[in-house]
């Protein structure tokens, strides 16, 4: 593993002091027509920091927060980190129950909140995010100076729960030396003073912060969009505050190429586009690259750190059917079911490790941790993915799919990624995902939910089509239509959610063709 070259670490919070002090009136945040200048988020955190410490907040108790981005959200964000504390943001999108155990499970004693957060059944005193007064009423007076916390590079940051793509989401606890491993990457970003940085996806996310941060530590300003992910709107607000860099999910990129506006945007301002949380389409790669001016990075990764890898697509144009290399630093490998390591170009579970980009584990979850754990010869920790993939003769990493997404079908493995490539090089359809259900004549068979385009044929058409195109053992032994694939909120596929909806839909026809009973 080649040594990286992280500069010393240093915390957000003495980041945000020396941005304060040297820029004060320079915009630090934006949210519709709610603005915070450098100075004016010191400030906020400060009083955030003293109205935690007077409420008995210790450094390295969680505080928690859920809603939609705001002005106030960020700025609480870095009041609570300011004090010591670890940030626990929490999914807005989560159902009541879930949002109780997530907020039990972070030990949380406090928790700001939207009123569109649904009431929870837990001993936890709760402020409203969204209501200027209760959070003046609560906030220290102006003026007020924290105790000073200096936290060491091992104590948590923050707990992201998991997007429960896979079941219960599990908390992953962020220490600030990984935060600082992101925010001392922000320059190879091309971040800056003068940048601008626009987020569409929820603070919750790692998604997010992975670029909220490195933003923020180089002194720039972001801009949040509000509402619901409106494709004309962001690309109408990209070109209004002149936008240098944008991190979005593979959904959102394909909204905005296939908007009717955004080639009579002006987008000549961008710097540098990143997209991560699920690995983008090589066409759309392309696509960018052609369109859409300033670089494109797609970062390979976990909320769980371990390793990521780097794809600069538009440095290399012939990978983008990969995820890139293994980020300076990252040690990334793939092994065999047996859990010894493979040689390239053999396809095995990717598993990761790096000096600071790695979570402590799962919080109050001790087994968990030591599942997604993998040691080498010598010891060494690594993270596992759950993905499978194999590295090519270059070192560039390409993924096949999700361990837990094959489908072994009569004895071999299929990877439904391919097929949903298939899939979507139709012109009529716009969104794929491919799922295994079980089959008593081949232990899974593959089926298929698309979204269907324009001039769309009927499924059992569109079934023979793509079974012309696939391998003997690949083809489908079903495909529906629906309107939209079920997403988490960062725009992962819920794979689960749809095979169960296959088998429930499956069910339902048998039930209704079987002969009453006597």
């Amino acid at each position: 593993m080649t040594a990286p070259t992280t500069p010393d670490f240093q915390t957000f919070d003495a980041l945000l002091r020396q941005h304060a002090r040297a820029r004060p009136h320079h915009p630090a945040l934006l949210c519709g027509d709610d603005r915070l200048d450098w100075q004016g988020l010191d400030t906020w955190a400060d009083r955030t920091a003293c109205a935690l410490q007077r409420d008995g907040v210790r450094p390295g108790q969680a505080v928690a927060l859920c809603g939609a981005n705001s002005v106030a959200y960020a700025a609480l964000f870095a009041g609570i980190l300011r004090a010591g504390a670890v940030a626990a943001p929490l999914p807005s999108g989560a159902t009541a129950a879930q949002l109780a155990a997530m907020l039990a499970d972070s030990g949380a004693p406090l928790l700001f909140a939207d009123s569109a957060v649904p009431a929870l059944d837990a001993a936890v005193r709760r402020i409203a995010l969204d209501d200027p007064q209760a959070l003046a009423a609560w906030l220290a007076p102006a003026g007020s100076t924290p105790q000073p916390v200096q936290p060491a590079p091992d104590w948590p940051f923050n707990i992201i729960y998991s997007s429960g793509t896979t079941g219960t989401p599990k908390g992953i606890v962020q220490p600030h030396g990984m935060r600082w491993a992101h925010m001392a990457r922000a320059e190879a970003g091309r971040y800056g003073p003068g940048s601008v940085t626009l987020l569409a996806t929820s603070l919750c996310s790692n998604t997010t912060l992975v670029s909220f941060f490195p933003a923020l530590a180089r002194g720039g300003t972001v801009v949040f969009t509000t509402g619901r992910f409106d494709a004309g709107r962001w690309l109408a607000l990209a070109q209004q505050v002149r936008a240098t860099h944008a991190m979005l999910v593979p959904v959102l990129i394909q909204r905005l190429l296939d908007h009717p506006d955004f080639d009579r945007t002006d987008l000549s301002s961008f710097v540098m586009k990143f997209c991560t949380s699920a690995h983008l389409p090589t066409p759309r790669k392309q696509e960018m690259l052609r369109r859409w001016p300033g670089g494109l990075t797609e970062y390979y990764g976990m909320t769980e750190g371990g390793g990521t890898c780097v794809l600069a697509a538009h440095d290399f144009p012939g990978k983008l059917h990969t995820v890139g290399k293994p980020a300076e630093g990252h040690d990334i490998r793939v092994i065999g079911e047996d859990g010894r390591e493979l040689p390239p170009g053999e396809a095995g579970e990717v598993v990761g490790r790096s000096p600071a980009a790695m979570m402590t584990g799962y919080h109050r979850q001790e087994g968990l941790t030591r599942e997604a754990e993998w040691h080498d010869a010598q010891g060494r920790r690594y993270i596992r993915t759950g993905d499978v993939g194999r590295f090519d003769a270059d070192g560039f990493l390409v993924l096949l799919d999700r361990r837990k997404d094959l489908v072994i079908s009569g004895g071999f493995n299929l990877y439904p990624s391919d097929l949903e490539a298939v899939l979507r090089g139709h012109p009529a359809v716009r969104d794929a995902a491919v799922v295994g259900i079980p089959s008593a004549e081949w232990g899974e068979t593959p089926v298929a939910w698309v979204v269907p385009g324009p001039d769309a044929p009927p499924a059992e058409a569109l079934r023979a089509w793509a079974n012309e195109r696939l391998g003997r053992t690949q083809r489908l032994s079903g495909l529906r239509y629906l309107d939209t694939l079920p997403r988490s909120e960062i725009g992962k596929v819920l794979k689960r959610q749809l095979r169960q909806q296959w088998l429930d839909a499956d069910a339902a026809a048998g039930a209704s063709a079987a002969p009453p009973a006597p």
